[in-house]
């Protein structure tokens, strides 16, 4: 068994594909019509095409908005992704506009930071120290 896809609640489908592809740098792998406005729409990492895919999923659902909602108001990043160095990450995406909650930190051997996705969730990145 492995993982195939996760997936992350967005407010605006559009806005999170091109905030997951031109600001984070994923590559968009499927874009198929559910009917309506909704989009079965994922992205991967450019260097695992192949890889675990993140559906950009529509947050209608009635629970979605208020979970969103409490995660944000506690500061709890609803997903993780791997970087290589969080501190050179999070000065690039600084440069782009992108808003942390927290600053790149260093906890035991793990380096993360917070960001703001603009699709209503705060999204960790981390660095794991060999």
């Amino acid at each position: 068994m492995r993982i195939n896809l996760t997936s992350v609640f967005v407010d605006d489908q559009a806005t999170a594909l091109k905030f997951y592809t031109e600001v984070l740098g994923f590559v968009k792998k499927h874009d198929v019509s559910m009917g309506g406005e909704d989009r079965w729409l994922t992205v991967v990492a450019p260097e695992s095409p192949e890889g675990t895919e993140l559906l950009l999923e529509p947050s209608g659902h009635p629970a979605a908005k208020p979970f969103k909602d409490a995660l944000v108001a506690d500061g709890i990043p609803f997903t993780q992704f791997a970087v290589d160095d969080v501190a050179a990450e999070y000065e690039r995406l600084r440069g782009l506009g992108v808003r942390f909650t927290q600053e790149p930190t260093v906890m035991g051997p793990v380096t993360t930071a917070v960001l703001d996705d603009t699709c209503g969730n705060l999204i960790q990145i981390a660095q794991y120290d060999s």
